[in-house]
């Protein structure tokens, strides 16, 4: 507990002072259409409804700099989605994703990133995805005509202007290839009135067998629950985890770090 106190004490004082998320702090937010194949051509189940029924989902994207740093320096790319009614009408999905790399040990850890598009971006820490642990990566495909698009916000802005950006999630275990989930395109970013923006909670917003795990769970929570807190100058709440009498977060809004 006293950990989790000091780390939502730091997001706190973060999101205060630049009154903006602590982490991911501005970004550029698109509409994107995401589809989910299913398996029932054949493919082994995953054991979720929405990854194993096919669906076509309206998602909010938003890209982003993780530490907010100047355009001309490489910084951690973050990769938001919002997934509508994932889990029925009025139960969306969250994923937050960061640039990383894609081996065993590298899809674990952040990679800072010049071009946007370069590599791909993971969850970082495990999912509970069906009867097993797994990795969620998103994987920019760059197309023919796109050599680079660099990772800051203007430059993503005009190249999403010029034409949509494909990506493909996947999932992979220990010692599983990664399997393709869906497909998600990225399309022009607009202008969303100030309020009306989701903000990223993937503890409040996950489904039944997909969500994260509890690796860590205390810390990430305290660390999105300081930000929340720290743009609304609300005091310490312990984080409880899920099913112990209090959904984390269920006092906030729900809230990206």
């Amino acid at each position: 507990m006293a950990i989790e106190k000091r780390v939502f004490g730091m997001a706190r004082r973060i999101a205060r002072r630049r009154s903006a998320p602590a982490f991911h702090p501005w970004g550029l937010t698109c509409a994107g259409v995401l589809d989910v194949p299913g398996t029932a051509g054949g493919a082994a189940p995953w054991g979720v409804p929405f990854l194993d029924g096919a669906g076509r989902y309206e998602v909010t994207v938003r890209w982003s700099r993780a530490a907010g740093l100047p355009a001309r320096w490489p910084d951690a790319l973050g990769l938001a989605l919002r997934v509508e009614d994932a889990g029925g009408t009025g139960a969306p999905l969250d994923l937050l994703l960061t640039s990383s790399g894609s081996g065993p040990v590298g899809r674990h850890v952040p990679r800072p990133r010049r071009d946007a598009l370069a590599g791909p971006y993971s969850t970082l820490l495990a999912y509970r995805v069906g009867d097993r642990e797994r990795v969620i990566a998103a994987f920019p495909v760059r197309g023919a005509q796109r050599r680079r698009v660099r990772g800051d916000l203007a430059s993503l802005r005009r190249a999403l202007d010029d034409a949509p950006v494909r990506v493909e999630l996947c999932a992979a275990g220990p010692g599983e290839p990664w399997r393709g989930l869906a497909t998600l395109v990225v399309g022009t970013p607009r202008p969303y009135p100030a309020g009306t923006t989701p903000t990223y909670d993937p503890y409040l917003h996950g489904l039944p067998g997909l969500r994260p795990t509890d690796r860590l769970h205390g810390l990430r929570a305290a660390a999105y629950s300081g930000s929340r807190h720290g743009r609304q100058a609300v005091g310490w709440i312990p984080h409880v985890p899920a099913g112990r009498g209090q959904v984390p977060g269920r006092r906030d809004r729900p809230g990206a770090p």
